[in-house]
C-alpha cells in the first residue's frame, strides 16, 4: 500500500480534485445540523443575536466596556460583539467537533478509499457557515445605525482567509491525536474558553494592561477580530504586513498538521 502523501502541495491537489465532495458533504452537515427543528435555519441567525443580547446587557449594564471611537450606545457595543462572538466562534465550534472527528466517521477509515484530509476542511467551512451569517448581521446593523457601509469591508475575505487556514490546521491536528488520546476532548473545553477572556472580544485592545497584552496579542483570534472590526466598523485599511505574517505561520501549521495527520492515518484503523 503507498503511503499517503505528506505535502502542502498534495494537500491542495487533492482538496481541489475533492471539492465536489467536499461541497455535498459540507451541505448535507449543515441540513442534518437544523433537521427537525421548527425554526430550521433560523436558529443561524436568532442564536448570535440571543447571544450578543445577553453579553451586551451584562457588558453595558453590569460591567461598563465602551471602545475608543464608538458611541458608546448598547446596539453599537452588539455590533463589536458580534464580530468578535463570529470569529472566535469558528474556532470553538471546528475545534469542538475536532476530537471525534475521524472517531465519528469511522467507516471512512475501514470500509472505504476516502480522502480523510478533506475532512478537517469540510469542518471548517461548516463552521463558518455562522460567522458569515453573524457577520452579515453586523452589516445589517451597521448599515441601520450609522446608515452607511464602509468601502474596506471589501477586504474582509482577505482577514478571514488566514483564519480560515489556521483553523483547518488546528482540526487536522486535534483530529488525529483524538484517535489514538480520547482526553483530548477535554482539553479542548478549556483552551477555547481561555481564547474567548483572553481576546478582545468583550473589551478593547487598548483596555488590556501593558504587562498582559503580549498575552492576548498572542491569542490567534486577536488579529483577526481586530481586523475584522477594521475594515467593517470603522472603514480602515487592514494591516496588511500583520496579515501576511499571521497567513505565513498559518500555512506553516497547516504544512505540520497535515504531514502529521498523513503520518497517523496509517494507524487509524487499528485503532478504530
Amino acid at each position: 500500500m503507498t503511503p499517503p502523501s505528506t505535502s502542502l502541495r498534495a494537500f491542495f491537489r487533492s482538496l481541489h480534485a475533492h471539492r465536489e465532495l467536499c461541497w455535498r458533504l459540507g451541505v448535507r452537515e449543515l441540513t442534518q445540523r437544523f433537521k427537525g427543528s421548527m425554526l430550521g435555519i433560523l436558529w443561524a441567525v436568532l442564536t448570535p443575536l440571543l447571544t450578543a443580547a445577553v453579553f451586551t446587557l451584562v457588558f453595558t449594564g453590569v460591567f461598563p466596556s465602551r471602545w475608543p471611537g464608538r458611541s458608546g450606545d448598547p446596539a453599537d457595543f452588539a455590533l463589536m460583539l458580534l464580530v468578535g462572538l463570529a470569529v472566535h466562534g469558528l474556532m470553538s465550534e471546528a475545534l469542538s467537533r475536532a476530537p471525534g472527528l475521524v472517531v465519528g466517521n469511522a467507516s471512512y477509515v475501514t470500509k472505504v478509499v476516502f480522502p480523510l484530509e478533506v475532512l478537517p476542511v469540510v469542518t471548517t467551512l461548516t463552521a463558518a457557515f455562522n460567522l458569515l451569517v453573524t457577520l452579515g448581521l453586523v452589516l445589517v446593523g451597521q448599515l441601520l445605525l450609522h446608515g452607511t457601509l464602509y468601502w474596506t469591508t471589501l477586504f474582509l475575505p482577505l482577514v478571514l482567509l488566514p483564519y480560515l487556514i489556521l483553523v483547518t490546521a488546528a482540526v487536522a491536528m486535534v483530529a488525529a491525536c483524538g484517535v489514538f488520546l480520547r482526553d483530548v476532548a477535554q482539553v479542548v473545553g478549556p483552551a477555547v474558553m481561555l481564547m474567548m477572556f483572553l481576546g478582545p472580544i468583550f473589551y478593547p485592545l487598548e483596555a488590556v494592561p501593558a504587562r498582559m497584552r503580549p498575552i492576548v496579542q498572542m491569542n490567534p483570534v486577536t488579529l483577526i477580530i481586530e481586523q475584522s472590526r477594521a475594515v467593517t466598523l470603522y472603514g480602515h485599511l487592514p494591516d496588511f504586513l500583520g496579515l501576511a505574517i499571521y497567513a505565513a505561520v498559518a500555512l506553516g501549521l497547516l504544512a505540520v498538521a497535515h504531514w502529521a495527520f498523513q503520518r497517523l492515518r496509517v494507524g487509524f484503523a487499528d485503532v478504530l
